[in-house]
């Protein structure tokens, strides 16, 4: 059991980022790599733009966190840090923008960018579960691959006009956008821990989609919009809603306030604060074998669980494909037997 923060949250001492890692996030981060020519265009990218440019336009052009500056942000990021047990402080920024969002950034010595607008929307428990999420990305080694995304979006200008490089770069960077939105929740879990408090979670996600006036706003109707986007529409439907999708960088809030909700209700957020959780020194820790096999699963029953025609039917072909491939493995096996 670890120690009581001075804000009376529990200390989840030598927390392993498995302990909340999403099995869907596993499965797409293993898929990505997966991706042909995906390492090379991840090396390239970074060692010819590098993560100096984004560090120092922040230095230059951002407010950095500190006892001095924004001190409100930094208490309640220095309690985040200490419930999540991070060893070594990333740097904490704050940019002028209306645009309420934030971010994590960086390869070698990742920092967290913090937009304006976030700060003046969000209450004290709500930038806790804000904080704790982007430090989920950072504990994660997301900021890595979010530091390519943001990269491949300004390689894909420059090579735009060239179709070869144009179709790597655009094969990678779809790759990248669905493990980005599968890291979101992830993320979400890490905040929830951070901030321990499962109401502030779910007040962000509303705010995030309706704006600050929550007490006009439902937990339950809102999980029941989820239900009915989930659930409503025909294959034309589900084509339309995978589009849309596409092209952002996050699942819609709906989606994710209930796949956070279910992770409580399901039990798993309160065993990792009853110190059942998988721990850096490798106690608790499953093999990489383990964490594709219940990535795969997640996906599997995520679609069976789903509503959308589009999705069950993808999700069906590709369980028969699956199995006649199987199929075909036994009777080349035989005929092997045989000769």
């Amino acid at each position: 059991m670890g120690a009581i923060t001075q804000s009376g949250r529990k200390t989840l001492e030598g927390i392993d980022s498995t302990a909340f890692e999403h099995p869907a996030d596993r499965a797409a981060l293993h898929a990505l790599r997966k991706v042909p020519g995906f390492d090379l265009v991840l090396r390239k990218l970074i060692g010819l733009i590098g993560e100096r440019s984004v560090r120092y336009l922040h230095l230059a052009n951002a407010v950095r966190v500190s006892e001095r500056q924004f001190t409100r942000v930094d208490s309640l990021y220095r309690d985040c840090l200490e419930v999540l047990d991070v060893e070594q402080r990333p740097e904490l920024y704050v940019v002028q923008t209306p645009m309420v969002n934030a971010g994590a950034l960086g390869v070698d010595t990742p920092f967290i960018a913090l937009n304006s607008g976030t700060i003046e929307l969000f209450d004290d428990d709500e930038l806790r579960f804000v904080l704790g999420h982007e430090l989920g990305h950072v504990l994660c080694d997301h900021s890595l691959y979010k530091t390519m995304l943001a990269l491949l979006v300004r390689a894909s200008v420059a090579y735009g006009v060239m179709p070869v490089a144009g179709m790597v770069l655009f094969g990678v960077g779809a790759a990248l956008r669905e493990w980005d939105r599968k890291s979101e929740l992830t993320a979400d879990r890490a905040g929830l821990l951070a901030v321990q408090r499962p109401e502030a979670a779910y007040r962000v996600h509303m705010k995030m989609a309706g704006g600050g006036r929550v007490s006009e706003m439902s937990v339950e109707e809102f999980v029941s919009q989820a239900q009915d986007y989930d659930q409503g529409g025909d294959m034309l439907d589900g084509v339309i809603k995978l589009m849309n999708l596409l092209q952002r960088s996050h699942p819609f809030s709906v989606l994710r306030l209930r796949a956070l909700r279910a992770w409580v209700e399901e039990g798993g957020y309160q065993a990792v604060l009853d110190g059942a959780y998988a721990r850096r020194d490798g106690d608790g820790k499953r093999s990489l074998h383990e964490d594709v096999l219940e990535g795969a699963r997640e996906y599997r029953q995520s679609a069976k669980r789903s509503g959308d025609p589009l999705t069950r039917f993808l999700s069906e072909l590709a369980e028969a494909g699956g199995a006649a491939l199987e199929k075909a493995r036994g009777v080349v096996r035989r005929d092997d037997d045989r000769s």
